[in-house]
């Protein structure tokens, strides 16, 4: 079964060829100064999470416009779209367009939206070499008004030589408040472009244990099992992360192995103030 690939960077929706998730699915959209893409929804929810440039979106007989600005993932928070289940969209360029679409089954019905930088909160977790920072871009923790049927997303930023979703977690079975049952994707760019990262996914219930190294372009997809991943020295990871479950309550097990490192951070931010 393929956990990882790459997802193409060619003008147009790039999909998955292979998916090993149920629940969620990925596409990259690229398209130059004035071109179009016209899409439909089903029975699906969208988020649309800019990487980089600006758009305009039609949808449900509204105009989204002005959508984007930063450059490149790397620089500035984020603009997305939120686009729920039976609705066809067109996406219009203006100036070269780089995006990713996330989905997940839903059946809320509601108007599209747009999720602007105001709204998206970044915030520092983990401390030394594991430190780095997250972006919630649609989660009930940061963006509670914001209705939404299963999926959950943000982004993650990777210093250069740091870890990050350490120590491993994982999330595959309903035992709240302990861990919840999800799907989760994360999408990678390197910055610069020609530099890597390494993933981890490791099940010792299931009998696999997998590395990966990451490229710009990658996605690690992830139906159940621990993860982990880090930046290379000398070069920025980042991750749009997003998952879909039974519910949109975020609670994660850690590697019982690993787990004491999560339990020292306060020890160690408290040594440093």
């Amino acid at each position: 079964m393929t956990y990882f690939t790459n997802v193409t960077g060619n003008n147009g929706i790039n999909g998955l060829a292979e998916n090993p998730c149920k629940l969620l699915d990925f596409a990259r959209l690229v398209l130059a100064d004035g071109e179009t893409f016209t899409g439909t929804t089903g029975e699906r929810e969208v988020v649309m999470v800019l990487f980089g440039g600006r758009c305009s979106v039609e949808a449900s007989g509204k105009t989204l416009e002005n959508v984007g600005k930063r450059p490149n993932p790397f620089m500035g928070k984020p603009h997305a779209v939120y686009l729920p289940c039976g609705t066809s969209y067109t996406v219009t360029a203006h100036g070269h367009l780089d995006a990713g679409l996330c989905s997940a089954p839903s059946d809320l019905k509601t108007d599209p939206y747009v999720i602007t930088p105001d709204t998206a909160f970044p915030f520092s977790a983990g401390v030394d070499n594991f430190d780095r920072t997250l972006c919630n871009i649609l989660t009930t923790a940061s963006q509670p008004e914001l209705a939404a049927g299963s999926l959950i997303v943000g982004e993650t930023i990777v210093p250069s030589g740091n870890w990050s979703t350490y120590p491993p977690h994982k999330h595959e079975v309903e035992d709240l408040p302990r861990e919840v049952y999800h799907e989760e994707m994360y999408y990678f760019r390197v910055n610069p472009i020609e530099g890597f990262g390494m993933a981890r996914h490791y099940s010792p219930d299931k009998g696999f244990d997998n590395s990966y190294t990451v490229k710009d372009s990658t996605i690690l997809m992830l139906p159940y099992g621990y993860h982990t991943t880090c930046s290379a020295p000398g070069y920025t990871n980042y991750f749009l992360w997003f998952l879909a479950g039974n519910h949109r309550t975020q609670a994660v097990k850690f590697d019982p192995d690993l787990a004491w490192v999560q339990k020292a951070v306060p020890i160690v931010q408290n040594a440093k103030s």
